[in-house]
Parts: structure tokens; sequence; C-alpha cells
């Protein structure tokens, strides 16, 4: 009989019995499923099914084929007791196979979990149990304080132990320097050399300090695995055995006045300096997460708010939705909101990049952490904690740091077996030498089997992924673009064709006023404030343009009488007595009024792009007005950056073919697909993608949430709370094109800091194996050679901090 298990998935965007009808039609069609009942009012579904041909992830997929998606339980655990990347392995392996549990993703490097699960098929206690099994705990701390607490703490009690190990072992390290032909001439007491001394020496270093090795050791063994602690304790015990078993030969013998060439001093120098490599490892991946910690720190603490009539200061945690929040100049806003009263400038270069400050005014919304630069401001709370700009970045940032990236797959498949593979090539070495190199010889063969044990050790196989990707990320967040995983920051280097939506991206996403045109005998200020009074009145995009356009002119506006909106043709006003129309060439066939002297300057401006409307004063033709959406500043010099990356630029709207060639003229964009609804954009990337192209779509994230979604990476324009864009896989805060130039140049730069740690780390395993087994390493080089290997990843990836792009814009 089928073994049968159940597994339970919450189901969002059901709307109606049918949904819920369709669904279950479709999980009864997977091979391997043999019951399925969804229910609409708490709209779960229940699937009975065989493990050994499907599983939960296809009812997933499924479910998301037919539209619906599934709602998890996903939560962070600290892991402490991790010593190495084939920890990590075991951990997620183990925690993958329980039931109710979707997916898990340990990260070495950060030393935590990321559990997605179904509460009611399990729950974090149960998750906790299954790690103590293995040897480890899972702590959920309530803050990210504690957590560094935590951290810190575990890092002094390691220097403690280091300084009692390095006190042990520098004159077990000085009696075995004095050994070699270039430092003869130092000098060493007697004392040291009594191989009592030295027992007595390595004997706590061996078990009181290495009792860590060995308990890792232990719990890796106990559950049919291996880790660098079973190498270490290995290499160690073997070399203090021995040099014990000498110790006994020596006294047995009688030889007082001839010391025997003893390992202690190998043993015990392997441990010291593995615990120093660990502690500058530890220190290190520390720096990889300064961008969140940066982020962090510009957060305000507490916030001035008015409760009952009046002020009073309560933490950042304390401030509610709807609060009215008291900001004074060189104060930080302390939560994204609503000004109600005040005038201010605003520092938001921490979002935005843009160093000069924006002024706001009532009716503005201002974003949490930035800073109030000269006025007193009185700002209605709209977004709070979790829900602000500032900690969706933080968690962004977060999120992409705990993801893997597929590279890091290989590595971690390889650091899983390595270690057992290690253990039999040590075995296999030692036999080579005491039966074949060197015939009974066990000194000769023992010195290459400690060296293979302590040397290959995969720490830096394990941390050569998830450091670059925690220091590309960070820096890429402090260059304002965000990655929401592992693998986007893995894919976004293999881009060639960048799609660009046109308002909102390549332009400003706003009409301004761009032309103004009379003829002769008009007379300027007398138009324009005839012109700005009758477009005040008006609620349509372009009349805001022209009248803020008019007002920039300095020139005041006429006293209104009489105004009509004329759909479709454009306005009608009574302006101080006098008549005024602006609009269309229809508008102005309907009133006679011959619009032939402009025709030629009318035309010109539509095919820049623009709309253009004529003005007449008292039925007389006075001159045309022109409004576009214009161009972005940055928009040209980041299109040409994006062709120097090698990529190919097209431009997808929905506005008129001639606007839309315009504005791609003018950036010196390849391709121009104009016209497009926004539900069809979804297919357009479809068809460049059949053309065996990887495509990148960036836009703004409402209207091409579609093709944000189809295309091989969405990337969504944003600034201030629009930043967390679902449907987008890199969100750009600046909302310039320089960011897109920027995501593809930090994932190569970090794909390839990635590729330089995996390579050097295997080369470093590989190489190093066969110098150790033909004896040509002594066993504390290796330790050292082991520890450094370990730092020097690290340091490789940290230097993707100091990124310098193609135009460096900080």
């Amino acid at each position: 009989m089928e073994a049968q298990k159940e597994v339970s998935l919450h189901i969002a965007g059901m709307t109606c019995a049918a949904c819920a009808n369709r669904i279950e039609k479709g999980l009864s069609k997977i091979d391997g499923v043999q019951k399925a009942n969804v229910n609409f009012a708490i709209e779960k579904t229940q699937v009975s099914y065989d493990p050994e041909r499907t599983n939960a992830q296809a009812f997933e997929d499924k479910i998301k084929k037919l539209g619906y998606s599934v709602v998890h339980d996903t939560q962070t655990f600290v892991i402490s007791g991790m010593t190495c990347a084939a920890c990590a392995n075991r951990i997620e392996k183990r925690l993958s196979k329980m039931d109710g549990v979707f997916s898990t993703s340990v990260n070495f490097s950060l030393e935590n979990v990321t559990m997605v699960y179904d509460s009611d098929q399990i729950t974090a206690n149960e998750m906790k149990e299954a790690a103590k099994k293995l040897g480890y705990e899972l702590l959920s701390p309530t803050s990210r304080e504690e957590t560094a607490d935590h951290k810190e703490n575990e890092i002094q009690r390691q220097t403690r132990t280091f300084i009692l190990s390095a006190v042990l072992t520098f004159p077990l390290l000085w009696t075995m320097v004095s050994h070699f032909q270039f430092t003869s001439f130092l000098y060493v007491p007697m004392f040291f050399m009594n191989p009592w001394v030295q027992l007595a020496l390595a004997t706590p270093v061996q078990f009181i300090v290495g009792a860590q090795f060995y308990k890792g050791a232990y719990k890796a063994l106990r559950n049919k695995s291996a880790n660098m602690d079973v190498l270490v304790a290995l290499g160690t015990t073997v070399a203090f055995f021995y040099s014990l078993f000498l110790v006994w030969e020596w006294n047995q013998s009688g030889l007082g006045h001839h010391m025997p060439e003893l390992y202690f001093e190998a043993g015990a120098v392997i441990i010291t300096l593995v615990l120093l490599g660990k502690l500058f490892e530890v220190r290190a991946k520390g720096r990889t997460g300064q961008a969140i910690q940066k982020l962090l720190g510009l957060q305000a603490k507490t916030a001035m708010v008015i409760r009952e009539g009046t002020e009073r200061e309560v933490p950042i945690e304390d401030v509610l939705v709807g609060d009215i929040v008291i900001v004074r100049p060189g104060e930080r806003i302390p939560v994204d909101g609503t000004i109600q009263q005040g005038r201010s400038a605003v520092d938001e270069s921490m979002i935005t990049g843009e160093s000069i400050p924006a002024d706001k005014a009532q009716g503005d919304s201002v974003i949490g952490s930035t800073v109030n630069m000269n006025g007193v401001l009185r700002i209605q709370a709209t977004k709070v904690g979790r829900d602000t700009a500032l900690s969706q970045i933080v968690r962004i940032v977060e999120d992409a740091q705990g993801s893997k990236a597929d590279i890091q797959r290989i590595a971690d498949k390889v650091s899983g077996i390595f270690v057992p593979v290690v253990v039999l090539i040590a075995a296999v070495t030692f036999m080579i030498w005491f039966f074949i190199v060197d015939p009974g010889n066990v000194r000769a063969a023992v010195v290459p089997l400690i060296t293979i044990l302590v040397i290959a050790c995969p720490c830096a196989l394990g941390l050569a992924t998830p450091t670059s990707v925690m220091a590309g990320s960070g820096r890429a967040a402090e260059l304002g673009v965000l990655f929401k995983g592992g693998e986007h920051l893995e894919n976004a280097r293999a881009i060639q064709t960048v799609v660009l939506d046109k308002t909102g991206t390549v332009t400003k996403g706003e009409p301004a006023l761009t032309d103004i045109f009379l003829l002769p005998n008009a007379e300027e200020s007398k138009v324009l404030s005839y012109v700005g009074a009758a477009e005040n009145s008006s609620e349509h995009p372009l009349a805001e343009a022209i009248v803020k356009g008019i007002e920039e002119k300095g020139i005041a506006f006429e006293p209104l009488e009489d105004f009509d909106a004329l759909p479709g043709y454009g306005i009608r006003a009574v302006v101080k007595g006098t008549e005024v129309l602006v609009g269309t060439r229809q508008l102005f066939a309907k009133h006679n009024i011959s619009s032939e002297p402009l025709e030629e300057k009318m035309t010109a401006l539509e095919e820049q792009g623009k709309t253009a409307m004529l003005m007449a004063i008292d039925q007389q033709l006075a001159g045309v007005v022109a409004v576009a959406d214009t161009v972005k500043d940055t928009s040209k010099a980041a299109i040409q950056r994006l062709h120097s990356l090698g990529l190919e630029v097209i431009l997808l709207t929905g506005d008129n073919q001639r606007t839309a060639e315009a504005i791609g003229k003018q950036v010196g964009i390849d391709r121009v697909i104009a016209e497009v609804v926004p539900e069809e954009k979804a297919n357009v990337i479809k068809s460049i993608q059949s053309e065996g192209k990887k495509v990148a779509m960036v836009g703004d994230g409402i209207n091409d949430a579609p093709a944000l979604a189809v295309a091989d990476i969405g990337m969504a324009m944003g600034t201030g709370t629009d930043i967390a864009i679902e449907a987008a896989d890199i969100t750009l805060m600046r909302g310039n094109l320089h960011s897109v130039a920027d995501s593809i140049e930090i994932s190569s730069k970090t794909i390839r800091n990635i590729k330089q740690n995996l390579f050097f780390a295997f080369f470093y395993n590989t190489a190093s194996i066969p110098v150790a087994a033909l004896g040509l390493l002594a066993p504390w080089i290796a330790g050292a050679a082991m520890a450094f290997s370990s730092v020097s990843v690290v340091l490789n990836a940290l230097r993707l901090q100091r990124l310098k792009l193609t135009r460096n814009r900080n």
C-alpha cells in the first residue's frame, strides 16, 4: 500500500466557490495526489498524496499557475553552534524534511535560518527540538539588538578562550620554532623542553580549550555526518595521543637526557590558530552587515507627538497611525506621513540620492528618517513601524542577504561530502606512508595524516558565496538598488535587453510647460496673465502645467469672471471682461478663428512629442503653448551607459507612435514599441524573450506589473513609500535609469567576486591536500593556512563594500 502524507495550504485570492472547485480539480489531476479538498470558507486546501511521486512544492506551483497564491508563515532563527558549511547543510536538510516546512535556507555567514512553513502543521518549538537533536540551538531573538548582543557575547567568550590557549601554547611554539636551522640561535629554557612540562601545557589546550571541537564532532558523528570539528578533533587528537605514547616510551626507556621529538605543539598551535581564524572570521563577517546597521542608524529613536492636547516625547515604537508628530529644524522625521501644517526643505538624499533638499508644504508626503532642514512641521503619521519606507528597505536587504544564489548550491553540495572524503584521503595517506613510503615509521605517517585533516577544512568553501552576497547587496542598498533575493543579484548580470516604460521611467511622469510662441501683435504679459487666469480654474493636468510655468515667470493673473471646460477641445473663459480661448484646432474652427498662421509651428511641436494648444484673446489668434512630459535629466546619459555595457535598450509605451519616437530619439533608444495597452506589455516581453534574449523590464510598478512579473528581471522605479513593489525583483529607489546600470554592474562584480572566492577555496583545498600528503607541510603551518583561507575569503568579499561603478554618483 502506498505511503500517504497530508499537507494543508492556506490559499489567497479565491473570490467564490467556483475558485475553490477550480483549484480542487487542478490539484486532483497531479500525479500522486490521492485526494484534494478545498474549503472556500476557511481558504484552505487539504491534500493527501504519495510523497514518492509528488510534494507540497508541486501543489503550490499548480495553485499559482491557476492564478491564486499560497500564504506561508516565515520566521528567521539565529543558530548557535555552527562551525562550518557542513553544519549548515545538515541543519538545512533535516529541517526541510519536516512536515509542514516548505523551504529552509541556512546562511552560514549570518548564522541564521529562514523557515517558510505552515503554523497549523508545525510549531517553532518543534523546529527548535529538531535542531537540538542535531546538536544546535535555534534562537528567536525579539530584536536585532538582541541578535547583536548574542554575537558580541560569543565573540567575547571566544576571545577569552583564545587568550588562554595562546598563553599555554606560546612556550610550545617557542620550542618548535627553535628547531629550525635558521632560528637555532634562539634561547629556549630547558624547562620548556621537558616532556612532562609540554604535556602539562598541551593537555588543557587539547581538552578544555578544544572541548568545543570534541562536542561539535560528537554531535556530527552521532547524526551520521561530519564537519570541520571532526577534522580538527581527529587531527589534534592523533597528534596529542601519539605524543603521549612517545612520552610514555621515553619514560620507560629511562633516557632522561634525550628528549623525544613530540607533537604536542602541533595540536596546541592548530587549536589556537583555528580559534584565532574564527575570531577574525566572525569580526569580518560582522562588517558584511554594515549596510543594514547604517540604515538602522538613520532611524529616529523618539518622536514628539500631540496627545491629549499636549506635546509628548514617546519612543518611536509607540507612534500610531493618525498621530500628529511635531518635527523641528534639524530633526529626523520619525515616520512616513503627510504634512498638516508648516513649510520646510527636507533632505531626502538617503532615499533619492539627490543632494538638494526638496521643498515641502501642507499636503505633501514625507518619508521617515529623512531630515527636516529649516521649518517646524506638523505631520500626520500614515505608516509606522514595519510599514515605513526605511523598514521596508531594511527588510528587503535582509531577505536578499539571507537568500541563496544558485551558484551557492554547488558549493553546498561539495562541502556536504567534502569532510568524509578528506577523512578517507587522510587514512589512505597514512597507510601509504606506513606500509609503502617508510614502512613501520609511525612518525613519518602521522605528520601527513594530521596535516591533511587540518588543512582541508571546508570553511572557506561555505563562506565564499554568502559573504559576497551580503556585501554586494549591502553596497547595492547604499546606492539605492534593492535586490529582493540572491538569485536576482546573480541573474541580473545575464541581461541582454533592457525594456523601459516611458512615463515615470524615462520621463518625469508629470507634464511641464515647454514652449510659448506668440504672434508679433500679441503682448506677452497680457496674454499669459489672461491664459494663466483661465487655466487656473481647470483641474486638467495640462492646465496645471501651464499655470505652474506661467507662475514661474513671475506673471500675476487677472481676475476670472467666467469659466467653461470643453472636454476634448480645451477651455473658454472670461477674464477682466475679455474672452479667452485655449485648446485644439477643432475648438478654434468652431469659433471661426483660423489657426493657419501657427500651423507650421504646431506641427513642429507635435513632431517633438509635445501637446500643442492654440491661444486666442477676444477672438484674435495670439499664439501657441506646448506642454510635454519632460525627459529626466539623467535619462540620456544613463541610456548611453547601458549601451556601453553592451545592452539593447527598447522603449515600450502606450503613448502614440510619434510622441514615443520623439522621446526615443531624444535619449538615444535603439527601438520604440508604442501604442501598447498595459495588459499587452507582458506579451511584448514574451515576444522579445522568444528571440532568445534575457530581458529586464523597467517600469513604475503599477500599470507595468504584468510585464515586470514576466521579464527575466523586473525592475521597479520607486521612491519613498513605493519602494517595495511586489511585482519586481529589483527596486530602484532613486528613480533614475543610472540605477538600472548600477544593478547590472553590481551583479557582474558580485558574481565575479563569488567566483574568485570559490576558485581560491576549491584551489586551496584541492592543491593543499596533495602537498600535505607528500609530507611537505608541517601541521602547524596547515592550521595557519586553514585559518587564513577563511579570513581571506571574507576579506575579498568585503572589497564589494568599496565598490566603484562606471559612473560614481555618491
